[in-house]
């Protein structure tokens, strides 16, 4: 499956996003492992989380709309946030995935959601975090936090995102608020 999906994304990513999403894989494998859950469900989460991520606007809203998502203002304004829903039912319809912890974690790996799971969380950590990122002391500390506690990491991060979306005045989708507040709770 590993290398059918690899051979997918060579035809649809470009090579710097592959490298990024070798990078999310690694990284889930070894939270997964760190907090003694399924190495190969986080792979293959990590692997198909950006399936979507260069489908135009149109289609990423077409399939969203097929599917029955909800659809707000600000997925309207900026479409290229719902290509973390849109890979996941990709990666069910395109590579036969029926498992819901991959697909959740898939379809949570941007925005996160309230009361993700830990998979999810692991992939979530795993696209902000991975070492093609960036090597700040900010960035850092976050990795370290997610060997230490799930819910604290995914709520800093939120935090270390949003920061970013603020100063660059772009629009923020009230599930990234939604889950922010959530995993601060579980803190």
């Amino acid at each position: 499956m590993r290398a059918k999906i690899l051979a997918w994304l060579h035809e649809n990513v470009p090579p710097k996003r592959i490298q990024h999403i070798l990078g999310v894989e690694q990284m889930a494998i070894e939270l997964a492992k760190h907090y003694q859950l399924d190495p190969d469900t986080a792979a293959q989460a990590g692997l198909m989380h950006d399936l979507a991520k260069y489908f135009k606007p149109q289609r990423l809203l077409e399939l969203a709309r097929t599917e029955g998502l909800s659809i707000d203002e600000v997925d309207i304004a900026a479409p290229h946030l719902l290509h973390a829903d849109v890979s996941a039912i990709v990666a069910r319809d395109e590579f036969g995935v029926t498992n819901p912890e991959i697909l959740h974690a898939i379809a949570d790996h941007t925005l996160g959601r309230p009361g993700m799971s830990l998979m999810s969380c692991i992939i979530f950590l795993a696209d902000s975090l991975e070492a093609g990122r960036g090597d700040t002391p900010e960035l850092q500390a976050l990795r370290e936090l997610s060997y230490r506690d799930l819910h604290q990491a995914v709520w800093h991060t939120c935090d270390y995102s949003l920061k970013y979306l603020l100063s660059s005045r772009c629009l923020i989708h009230p599930r990234a608020i939604l889950t922010r507040n959530w995993a601060m709770t579980m803190s």
